[in-house]
Parts: structure tokens; sequence; C-alpha cells
């Protein structure tokens, strides 16, 4: 492989990274449209957690929400300039 095959796989490894989310559905999921949103924080690349949001505590109670977990751009930008000693993530439950 050339150097510059080799430069342009690492660019497109670097670029092309996107940020990871998942959806947790409780119950029958949303019925309107509240939305609560609260970071999580984690040290050490999110292996040591220190304080997680409780998304049952965010529901105000509603037995149908839906959880969303991602890491925002934001989020990736603070464990970066942190060089993953802080990992926050955001949580957003909608009920």
């Amino acid at each position: 492989m050339t150097k510059k095959t080799l430069t342009v796989a690492f660019a497109a490894s670097i670029l092309l990274t996107s940020c990871y989310s998942y959806t947790s559905v409780v119950g029958k999921g949303a019925q309107g449209n509240t939305e609560i949103t609260k970071w999580n924080h984690y040290l050490i690349d999110g292996l040591a957690p220190v304080a997680v949001s409780d998304s049952k505590q965010m529901a105000n109670g509603s037995e149908n929400y839906t959880v969303f977990t991602r890491q925002s751009f934001v989020n990736g930008l603070v464990s970066v300039l942190t060089f993953g000693i802080y990992s926050p993530t955001t949580t957003t439950v909608k009920y």
C-alpha cells in the first residue's frame, strides 16, 4: 500500500465515524410531546459511571415513555478534549 492510500484510509476512518445511540421503548412508548434531557457522567471512556440519569424518574411517573441515549457531538468533543478521562452521554426521555 502506498502512503497516499494509507492517508486516505486513515482520514476516512476518522471522518466517517458516528456517535452511538440507542432507543428503549417502555410500555407503549411516548404518548405525548414532553421531553426531559440530562447528561450522564462517566470516567475512563465510559468504564466507570459517576452519575447516571434515572429514566423512570425523568418520565415523572409515566408508565409509557421512550428513552433515547446517545453520545452527541458535544459529548464526543468533551471526551476528546479530556483524552477519554471524562466521557459524558446524553439521555432524553419523551413521555
